[in-house]
């Protein structure tokens, strides 16, 4: 799997302004630009190589790693979008409630987490909303909001980087590939400031030192050696599933 440089991968990614203060708007054109200049391409070899590999047999990862097998159905979650989530786009959508989604042919990076987590029968829509009820202060105050938006809390990386603190979900920082694991959650800040988030999947890079991520940064899902691309701001392993 070839790799580009940080400024070629983000090349053609025009921003044209902050949505809602976590995502992004972009223009029809930067979106065509950024599906062929952004991270990866959508073919079908990018979804089939490389091969996957057993969790805990990546070279420099400790022999007591052992990912949660409910962590192993949550990559095969993500891994699912590649190939069917095609074009980054961040625009606001009024959802249903609970378990709303936009298009699955469209998304933005939180949208990965959303829906690889939903297959597993948890619906951040609701679990965001309903604690940033309970607690809206806890959250970041980015976006001029008074109360809780359905519709958009939950697809902001900043709110999922809170949500998934406060249920004790965060390991310790700065993060090196032997820490990370298969169906961990990882939270970049890009070099616009921008951040993103994506999940670690339990294929090894090229050189089978880092496990490649599932991600959305302007071409659609997809599988790649981003972990180490850009500054890591959150690093969460979400099972067992329950607040401690």
């Amino acid at each position: 799997m070839k790799r580009r440089s940080t400024g070629k991968r983000l090349q053609g990614v025009i921003i044209a302004a902050a949505l809602m203060g976590g995502l992004t708007m972009m223009s029809a054109a930067a979106e065509a630009t950024a599906r062929s200049a952004a991270v990866g391409s959508a073919d079908k070899s990018s979804v089939s190589e490389p091969a996957r590999t057993p969790v805990g047999t990546l070279a420099g990862t400790p022999a007591s790693t052992r990912a949660n097998p409910v962590a192993a159905d949550l990559v095969a979650a993500a891994l699912a979008q590649v190939g069917v989530t095609v074009y980054y786009d961040p625009a606001y959508v009024k959802l249903d409630y609970p378990s709303g989604d936009v298009p699955l042919e469209r998304g933005v990076c939180t949208d990965v987490v959303i829906r690889a987590l939903r297959k597993l029968g948890i619906d951040l829509q609701k679990e965001v909303h309903e604690d940033m009820r309970a607690a809206f202060a806890a959250y970041p105050r980015k976006w001029g909001l008074t109360r809780p938006d359905r519709n958009i809390d939950h697809r902001r990386v900043p709110n999922l980087m809170t949500f998934f603190t406060r249920r004790g979900k965060a390991r310790p920082l700065p993060v090196v590939p032997a820490a990370v694991e298969p169906g961990d959650i990882v939270a970049w800040s890009l070099p616009d400031g921008r951040p993103h988030i994506g999940i670690v999947s339990d294929r090894p890079s090229g050189t089978a030192s880092r496990w490649l991520v599932v991600h959305n940064i302007g071409a659609g899902a997809q599988v790649e050696d981003v972990l180490l691309e850009f500054k890591i701001i959150g690093h969460y392993r979400l099972f067992p599933w329950s607040w401690r």
